[in-house]
């Protein structure tokens, strides 16, 4: 390279244009390394000062060339062309030195080359090339090669400056797209450098910005305006595979947003408050929700028909999973509906605790066991529980005496017994328990199916037990049907040939004491045994009359107290007790032969 005589150059030398891009109609705004003020420690060049004499020439050209190989060439006044300059001011026309200046500029614009393929994308590396342009600019004003330097240099200084920019408005969210912003300086950068890493990147992360705002939109249930941003995106870069994802991430927030509220929404209507709830997530499904949407179509459904019988129907039966394996008792979806509760007023045998009549509606379905509890499942809580029943911790329970024909207190019986204080087998129903166990029982069996299993409420066990008769029996106002319940009847036998004094005339079961769960026929609503076997806990306090009580069928209770409902009547029960309007005062502690329970919960 020649390099020219050299001479003071000062800030305000322009230098020359880069060559306007092919196609282009506009050139491209530049700023020079000498028109720009804005970093003038980086865009103008002194030579470090030495001193020499003619004595420290020969020394000075060593240290040079030493300088030169190492690639030191202007940094320190040790470094090659601060020396070779010192030289040359020495002796203007020492040949050497000008060739040492001229494999300097070389060697420099080597070095500006190395900068300028990162300076685009380095802050360090656009430095360094700046300062290189500075020096070379000193050096060697109008060499070509020099002038061409300068022009990338303005170039990376100008595609940086833009970038920044850019970037500084993105990372203030000014995206730009409706124009201006990030978007736009990106671009500018592009046009006239197409394919210039960093402001591709740039681009990129605009639609990726662009993007974010449509996911979160879409997590904010906002799917319109997920999309005005997605549709944003897409026009950022084109047939970006990167938008179609998106797009596909978004329905896929939809979906699940919609799945979402349907089951939740599914659990709002298997409670009986959950209707409105339910109705109020069914409207935000079809608010998001494309028409036609087969989710939404089928939670409307779903609340419609759960209106009364939450996920099922009447008269199904069902049996839900226990937490550690198995399965709960058998339970039966009895109908919503409502009947007149109580005793009339002339009515036989009533007593004033049955009165007044009232009607009692129910709102919703509930289901109800089949059949009381039997021992086998009441064993089953006590073996996962450790619990120990009232019965148990006593050491007694009262129990049928066959040598005396009368009800007598015993020891050792409990749960496990049956009514004469023997083994009972896993299908009787399980007698010998307080409220308190059966509440108990119906308290594990919620936690281990996650649903509300309780005893029956006063008013839900009367519902039950008539089956939508209004007579003075579950069955009317006759002599029992052949096969209805295990009742009192003339025609039983005890296994010592004794027989009732107060009993149904000419009927038989073929039982003296309860019968296996189950072994008689279903009422109209499919609950068996409600009729007859053994009497039953439910959930009320006792209260002597139905002044004030509940006409929702809710149970009335008042917390503490000792005195609890017991309905329906027994193997051992006379024909009074029988009535569908009986009910009976229990000390909650109460253990006997002749009352079990059975659980309901809701739907």
């Amino acid at each position: 390279m020649s390099l020219p005589w050299l001479a003071a150059c000062s800030r305000d030398d322009e230098a020359p244009q880069g060559a306007q891009a092919a196609g282009d109609s506009v050139r491209m705004p530049r700023v020079t390394v000498s028109g720009d003020d804005s970093g003038m420690d980086e865009l103008t060049w002194r030579a470090p000062a030495v001193a020499l004499t003619a004595e420290d020439a020969t020394d000075a050209r060593q240290r040079a060339a030493a300088a030169l190989a190492e690639g030191r060439l202007f940094d320190g006044p040790d470094d090659a062309i601060p020396l070779y300059l010192a030289l040359q001011r020495l002796e203007p026309t020492d040949a050497r030195a000008k060739t040492g200046l001229e494999r300097c500029l070389d060697a420099l614009l080597e070095q500006g080359a190395q900068a300028l393929r990162h300076a685009e994308d380095r802050t360090e590396s656009l430095r360094r090339a700046r300062q290189i342009a500075a020096v070379a600019r000193t050096l060697a004003p109008a060499d070509p090669a020099v002038t061409a330097y300068l022009s990338r240099v303005d170039d990376a200084d100008q595609l940086t400056r833009l970038n920044v920019a850019a970037e500084r408005a993105l990372r203030e969210g000014r995206l730009g797209e409706e124009g201006g912003g990030a978007l736009a300086g990106f671009r500018e950068v592009l046009k006239w450098k197409p394919g210039q890493p960093r402001a591709m990147q740039g681009v990129a992360a605009v639609e990726s910005a662009l993007v974010r705002r449509a996911e979160d939109a879409a997590n904010a249930s906002d799917f319109d305006t997920a999309k005005r941003w997605l549709d944003a995106a897409a026009r950022v870069r084109e047939d970006a595979q990167t938008v179609a994802d998106a797009r596909m991430r978004v329905e896929a927030i939809r979906i699940a947003r919609i799945i979402e509220l349907r089951d939740a929404g599914v659990r709002d209507i298997a409670t009986p408050q959950g209707i409105k709830a339910a109705r109020v997530k069914l409207a935000e499904v079809l608010r998001i929700a494309e028409p036609g949407n087969r989710v939404a179509a089928d939670l409307r459904q779903r609340i419609d028909l759960a209106t009364y019988y939450g996920l099922f129907r009447p008269g199904q039966a069902f049996t839900d999973a226990l937490h550690h394996g198995g399965r709960g008792p058998e339970m039966v979806v009895v109908p919503h509906g409502g009947f007149l509760m109580g005793a009339a007023e002339d009515e036989a045998d009533a007593a004033d605790a049955e009165k007044p009549g009232h009607y009692v509606r129910f709102d919703r379905g509930f289901a109800m066991a089949r059949h009381a509890v039997t021992v086998g499942e009441f064993r089953r809580f006590v073996q996962a529980t450790q619990y120990r029943p009232r019965a148990t911790r006593r050491g007694h329970s009262v129990v049928y005496d066959e040598r005396s024909g009368n009800f007598v207190r015993r020891s050792g019986v409990d749960w496990q017994s049956d009514y004469a204080g023997d083994p009972a087998s896993d299908d009787m129903p399980v007698l010998h328990v307080s409220v308190y166990d059966a509440e108990a029982y119906a308290e594990w069996l919620a936690g281990q199916t996650g649903h509300g299993y309780r005893l029956p409420s006063e008013a839900e066990y009367e519902y039950a037990l008539r089956g939508g008769q209004q007579g003075r029996y579950p069955w009317g106002n006759g002599q029992p049907p052949r096969g209805v319940a295990n009742l009192t009847g003339g025609n039983d036998r005890s296994p010592s040939g004794r027989n009732w004094n107060n009993a149904f005339v000419a009927y038989g079961d073929g039982y003296w004491g309860p019968a296996p769960v189950g072994r008689f026929r279903a009422n109209a609503f499919g609950l068996k045994d409600l009729e007859g076997n053994t009497s039953e806990w439910v959930g009320d306090c006792w209260h002597a009359s139905y002044r004030r009580a509940p006409a929702d069928g809710a149970a009335w209770f008042n917390p503490g107290c000792r005195s609890r409902v017991v309905r329906g009547g027994s193997w051992a029960s006379s024909p009074a007790q029988v009535r569908a309007a009986w009910r009976s005062s229990s000390d909650s502690d109460m253990t006997n032969a002749r009352v079990g329970f059975r659980v309901v919960r809701g739907i």
